[in-house]
């Protein structure tokens, strides 16, 4: 049976650790070559040694999202190596929260920059490759909070509602070269920023979740899977909400 993205090139930005170790290890399970952005690499001991057979089709990259050169120095590597890239998911970002009387200068910018940013940057170089080729799949991670808000996230929520804008404007731009641009809006995922939570702060995201549970990463990593794929064709300039139903 045919891998859904056999022979197909991927990057996953931030995709080291937490959602994007996930996204980038579904795409390689099912074919693709993944090229794992991230600011800082782990040991290749502690990055994705639980699947070593995953291992030949992940290749982790040292990348500052923030910095155009840094992106297009490794995009140009990739292009080399790989001759072509089919799939790009900005999943990078950062919080830095704190209630607006109290953020700083450096925590608003440190966020837009890196989230949204970072999503400009890696899309605009990623693209003319895409163009080139005319086929491409774009995938934005944002976040349930950038379309309903949350108290001490005015940073991380104004850059993913701005990574909304950005999805529908790059979709309608890319279309005609068959690149499809679409954006990812999970709630309450597990991972190790999570995980910090209190059991009160938890129980609280909790009690407004229908499904009464929080998100595993591979439920982000399945959806971006699903829009890389041919099912999903026809679908372009979306926000697929994946949150358990705690915004609907």
């Amino acid at each position: 049976m045919k891998e859904r993205f056999e022979n197909r090139i991927a990057i996953v930005t931030g995709g080291c650790r937490g959602i994007g170790k996930s996204i980038a290890m579904k795409l390689a399970s099912e074919g693709a070559f993944v090229y794992a952005l991230d600011y800082v690499i782990p040991s290749e001991d502690e990055v994705f040694s639980e699947q070593p057979e995953l291992a030949a089709r992940i290749k982790c990259m040292q990348a500052d999202v923030t910095n155009f050169a840094s992106v297009e120095s490794c995009v140009s590597t990739i292009i080399e190596e790989s001759k072509k890239i089919d799939i790009l998911v900005n999943n990078a970002g950062i919080t830095r929260d704190n209630l607006l009387m109290r953020m700083s200068e450096a925590e608003w910018d440190a966020v837009i920059n890196t989230n949204l940013k970072g999503t400009f940057i890696c899309t605009k170089i990623v693209s003319r490759p895409m163009m080139s080729q005319r086929y491409g799949r774009i995938v934005n991670i944002g976040s349930v909070v950038g379309i309903m808000g949350n108290a001490g996230q005015s940073n991380y929520s104004a850059s993913k509602a701005g990574m909304v804008g950005f999805t529908k404007s790059i979709a309608r731009e890319l279309a005609s070269r068959n690149i499809l641009v679409n954006l990812i809006a999970p709630g309450y995922v597990r991972t190790a920023m999570t995980d910090k939570l209190s059991e009160e702060q938890r129980k609280a995201f909790l009690d407004n979740i229908p499904l009464k549970r929080v998100a595993e990463p591979e439920d982000i990593a399945n959806s971006v899977a699903f829009l890389c794929s041919d099912d999903a064709s026809y679908i372009t300039g979306q926000v697929l909400n994946i949150n358990g139903g705690l915004y609907l």
